[in-house]
């Protein structure tokens, strides 16, 4: 397949994508009156409050809901939430109610959560993956991780808006778009993206209106948001997070992971979320990633608690390997901000291999984009039998395309479906079947992908002994544009994407006051060396911020010249004509 093909799916799934002074944060009545008594509060601190009895879960709940009210929903109108839980209250009565008795189920117990719209809760809310095409009657039952935060105590606050269809709609699509949510912004600066698909879930984390929230990822659709707006974001290995009752792309690549403000509360998710034995609902769940796949490496037992990997001092004595990732096409300010970062992990204690000035280079992820339209057209086909009282309940994509071509006003007022027809045309019946355009069949870009993770980071992890790559995750947020799409200047998600390999995002800095992270990336199920390094990143770096809601970030020196208008002349009285 052509490389440029290779990189528009890397852009479209972003999915695909030096501290600043800031200008003055937006100006309203809500940016005054919004609560901001528990902004940065992590679990733990929210865990010990409510024991010692100073806050409830109803009233932790309310603050976030007041938070939404006055900052999403209104003000600078972040448009991240795309629908509350109108029982989000009376879970967390419950929660306080566990309390009272003395039975706290764990940490996240009365803990307010936002889930992407795209993962199945059955309840009284939607799940369209922003599309009308799957608005009417909510999903039958939860998703097997929605199940799993209830059955941890968690409170589900409502759903956030995304990238339609996780991103896989159109080649001119714009991230944080959806035809049932419209935009969400950034809330650094508002006329700036959040990057997609899982915009609304980092978006919201970062502006503080939940206490973590959770996306899915196909290719870097959790990282690339938790990059543009300051939070961690853990992209586990494929399979150690069911997707059952979760809208899909592919089964090959896609994960559902959480967004926080800290490594050890996305860790606290990640440990609620995990299924530790098989899902009948998602064979991947028993099985190993692409990546590993034929190796005959097995599936580890998983950790019963990953919290126990954090370490601030997680850096020392670590090696990692560097890759640049194109970021040294980005503008100086951005490539200083990434050396920066490796030179914290450096004065850390790590020691660091520059992978690319030892001229190592990471086998292409040629299949990837063959992969994701062949899985595509079966794999919503199979989600669609699970509706009912929705306009795709038992539908095929083909469905999906004709409703979006007669609802065009609505779904396709920016941008087409491209991606979708191309799907469609393929002939998914014979996985071995050569497809036209492509100079492969659908087992062979299974074998191009699961060789990139070979000839990637596990070739990289075994010749230079590392224990994790490091890469810039992307760049800062740019300024959203509905006509001209997205404008992603590097990424390093496709590294992992392809494997099924795990990523965890974390703060790193800021550019002229928009945020920008790193990546930490390994191998299949080496999520407990990720946290550790990660968390001791977090340790050095302190990079997380807290958004200001500005306007526009760039304005300061944008005004430009004030001209002032000539004085108009002064009148002059002239002397009455003679009359004759």
């Amino acid at each position: 397949m052509p490389r440029n093909v290779l990189a528009i799916v890397a852009i479209i799934l972003l999915i695909p994508s030096v501290v600043a002074a800031r200008t003055a944060p937006f100006t309203s009545s809500a940016t005054t009156t919004a609560p901001t008594m528990y902004n940065e509060f992590t679990i733990a601190q929210l865990q010990a409050e409510m024991a010692a009895g100073r806050l409830t879960s109803v009233q932790l709940t309310q603050f976030y809901l007041d938070r939404i009210g006055a900052l999403d929903q209104a003000g600078p109108n972040v448009n991240s939430v795309l629908e509350l839980n109108p029982d989000a209250l009376r879970l967390a009565q419950d929660a306080d109610s566990r309390r009272a008795k003395g039975k706290v189920i764990g940490p996240l117990d009365g803990i307010p959560i936002l889930l992407k719209d795209n993962i199945d809760t059955g309840d009284k809310m939607q799940t369209t993956a922003g599309s009308l095409a799957l608005l009417g009657k909510p999903a039958v039952k939860d998703s097997t991780v929605a199940a799993n935060l209830r059955a941890a105590g968690a409170v589900i606050l409502g759903k956030t808006n995304l990238s339609e269809w996780a991103n896989f709609r159109s080649f001119f699509s714009t991230s944080g778009w959806s035809g049932r949510g419209g935009l969400t912004h950034n809330p650094y600066s508002t006329d700036r993206n959040a990057c997609g698909s899982s915009s609304g879930s980092a978006a919201a984390a970062a502006a503080n209106f939940t206490a973590v929230s959770l996306g899915s990822e196909t290719d870097g659709s959790i990282v690339c948001p938790a990059n543009v707006n300051a939070v961690v974001g853990i992209k586990p290995t494929i399979g150690i997070v069911s997707r059952g009752g979760v809208v899909p792309i592919s089964h090959t690549q896609d994960t559902v992971g959480p967004h926080a403000r800290t490594v050890a509360d996305a860790v606290a998710t990640l440990n609620a979320i995990v299924s530790r034995t098989p899902d009948s609902r998602d064979p991947a769940t028993s099985s190993v990633p692409l990546g590993w796949q034929g190796t005959g490496r097995a599936r580890p037992t998983l950790p019963a608690d990953y919290s126990v990997f954090l370490d601030p001092n997680g850096l020392r004595g670590a090696k990692v390997g560097v890759t640049r990732q194109g970021i040294d096409d980005a503008p100086p300010q951005v490539v200083a901000a990434f050396d920066h970062a490796v030179a914290q992990i450096r004065g850390a204690g790590a020691t660091v291999v520059d992978l690319d000035g030892s001229g190592f280079k990471f086998a292409p992820a040629d299949g990837e984009f063959l992969i994701l339209l062949y899985d595509f057209k079966n794999d919503v086909q199979k989600y669609f039998a699970t509706r009912v009282g929705v306009p795709m309940a038992n539908k095929t994509l083909a469905d999906a395309i004709a409703f979006n071509d007669a609802h065009a006003a609505s779904e396709m007022p920016y941008f087409f479906q491209e991606i979708f027809q191309l799907a469609q045309s393929l002939d998914t019946t014979d996985p071995n079947k050569q497809q036209p355009g492509f100079g492969m069949s659908y087992n062979d870009a299974l074998k191009a992908d699961h060789d990139a993770g070979a000839g990637g980071i596990d070739a990289a992890m075994s010749q230079f002994g590392i224990d994790a790559v490091v890469a810039p995750t992307d760049s800062p947020g740019w300024t959203t544009d509905l006509i001209l799409s997205d404008h992603f200047i590097f990424a390093s998600s496709t590294l992992s994407a392809a494997p099924g390999y795990p990523i965890i995002q974390v703060p790193a800095g800021n550019v002229l006051g928009m945020p920008i992270g790193i990546s930490f990336l390994g191998t299949a199920f080496s999520e407990p060396t990720l946290i550790k390094l990660a968390s001791g990143f977090e340790a050095v770096a302190h990079a997380r911020t807290q958004p200001t809601f500005t306007g526009n970030i760039t304005t300061a020196n944008t005004n430009g010249t004030t001209l002032q208008p000539p004085a108009p002349p002064k009148r002059v009285m002239l002397a009455a004509p003679h009359r004759l």
